[in-house]
C-alpha cells in the first residue's frame, strides 16, 4: 500500500483547491460516464474578461491546443466564464473524447481552440506529464538549514540528484528520510546529491535533523513558492534529476519495497556519462 500524506496547507495549492472542489460537485453528476479534462489550473478571482489560466501541464488537451500560461479562457462551449468554477462545470459535463470549442485571449488577440477532451490523470500522472523529460523549475525562496544546499539545481549539473518535497509532520517523510540518508552515505562519493525540501518553519526542520541524524542537505520552503512551482499537492513527493539536469523519474507517497526500485535508478543514472 503506497503511504501518503495529503495535508498540505491550503496556501500552497492555491486557486487548485477551489477549483477542486466544484469539479468533484459537477463530476457527481456524471455519473458513469468518465470525466473530461483540459489540463489547466485557473485564478478564483472574477473577472468579466475571463478566466487566468496559471498553468497549463504539459501534453494536456490545453497544452496541444495552444493555450498558455497567462491566457484568459472566455468561453467554454457555448458559454461564457468569468471564473474557474465556470471553466470546470463546463468541461465536467462532457466525458473523454468530446470535443469543446474553447475561446481564449493570448498576448491580446481573441483565439479560438478545438480540444478533444482527454481522461483525467491521476496525481502522479500529472506530475509525471509535467516534469518528466524536462529541466525542473528553479529552487525559489527556500533557505538552506542543513547541509550544503545549492543555490540552484544548475550548480548540480554532473551530478545525480534526489530531491525530496516532505514536511515534519508527515509520517511518510519521517519514513524516507533516514532511507535517504542511507542513499546519500552510499553513493554520495560516486556522484549522487540528496536533497530535502519542507514546507516548514526552519527550526522545525533543523530540530528534525538534529533529532534524526540526516545526512543531506536540506532547506525551508516556508512560503510554498518552490512546492507551487513543481505542483506539489502530497507528500512525500520524490523527483530523480540525472547529470544533465532533466527530470528522470516522480514518485508520490511511499511504498514498501519501493527502496530498490529507487537504489536501482540511481545506480543506473550514476552510470552514464556526465555531461560535456
Amino acid at each position: 500500500m503506497r503511504l501518503i500524506e495529503a495535508r498540505l496547507p491550503l496556501a500552497l495549492l492555491g486557486a487548485a483547491i477551489a477549483v477542486g472542489l466544484v469539479a468533484r460537485q459537477a463530476w457527481g453528476q456524471l455519473g458513469s460516464r468518465e470525466r473530461g479534462w483540459l489540463g489547466i489550473s485557473m485564478a478564483q478571482d472574477v473577472d468579466a474578461r475571463g478566466v487566468v489560466v496559471d498553468h497549463v501541464v504539459r501534453g494536456s488537451p490545453a497544452d496541444h491546443a495552444g493555450i498558455r500560461a497567462g491566457d484568459r479562457v472566455v468561453r467554454v462551449a457555448t458559454g461564457q466564464v468569468t471564473r474557474g468554477g465556470d471553466v470546470v462545470r463546463a468541461v465536467a459535463s462532457h466525458p473523454v473524447g468530446d470535443v469543446l470549442d474553447v475561446g481564449f485571449v493570448h498576448a491580446g488577440v481573441a483565439r479560438t481552440a478545438r480540444v478533444t477532451l482527454a481522461a483525467f490523470p491521476s496525481p502522479d500522472e500529472m506530475m509525471r506529464m509535467d516534469l518528466v523529460g524536462t529541466f525542473p523549475p528553479p529552487l525559489s525562496d527556500v533557505h538552506a538549514v542543513s547541509g550544503s544546499f545549492p543555490a540552484s539545481l544548475a550548480a548540480m549539473r554532473g551530478r545525480v540528484v534526489v530531491l525530496d518535497f516532505w514536511a515534519t509532520w508527515c509520517g511518510p517523510c519521517r519514513i524516507v528520510a533516514p532511507k535517504l540518508s542511507a542513499l546519500q552515505d552510499r553513493y554520495g562519493a560516486q556522484g549522487l546529491t540528496v536533497l530535502g525540501v519542507a514546507a516548514d518553519d526552519a527550526q522545525d526542520i533543523a530540530a528534525f535533523a538534529s533529532r534524526t541524524a540526516v545526512s543531506y542537505s536540506l532547506a525551508a520552503d516556508s512560503q510554498g513558492e518552490t512546492s507551487r512551482a513543481y505542483g506539489v499537492s502530497s507528500l512525500p513527493t520524490l523527483l530523480v534529476i540525472d547529470k544533465t539536469g532533466v527530470v528522470r523519474e516522480v514518485a508520490i507517497g511511499y511504498e514498501p519495497g519501493e527502496d530498490a526500485w529507487l537504489e536501482s535508478k540511481v545506480r543506473s543514472l550514476l552510470a552514464e556519462p556526465a555531461p560535456q
